[in-house]
């Protein structure tokens, strides 16, 4: 059974992994967390390391499904910005200075 449960929370962490850099760190740092308070959230009832694993697959696919949020904002951020749209300050048309001091716009 316990072997079994395992390999069930294995497989399903191991395949709801998403591609992006935000979406593996999420899995890793989630995966980490979760295998610790797991830990010890299990160490109350003596089930220390099943609670760790349940708590590591738990949290993989949490920080996994949050990391994956913030790689598809970037990349609507980014195709934003190739459309033409920039998200900063609106830019100074070109021009020049004299020798008073005044700018003139071509």
């Amino acid at each position: 059974m316990k072997k079994s449960l395992l390999t069930i929370l294995t497989a399903v962490s191991l395949v709801s992994c998403a591609s992006g850099p935000n979406a593996q760190t999420g899995s890793v740092l989630g995966a980490l967390g979760g295998a610790a308070v797991g830990g010890i959230i299990g160490s109350q009832s003596h089930r220390g390391l099943e609670g760790a694993a349940i708590g590591g697959a738990l949290g993989a696919m949490g920080g996994n499904a949050l990391g994956n949020a913030r790689d598809q904002r970037q990349q609507q951020y980014y195709q934003g910005q190739q459309q033409g749209y920039r998200g900063g300050p609106p830019q100074q048309q070109q021009g020049y200075y004299d020798r008073n001091g005044n700018y003139h716009y071509y």
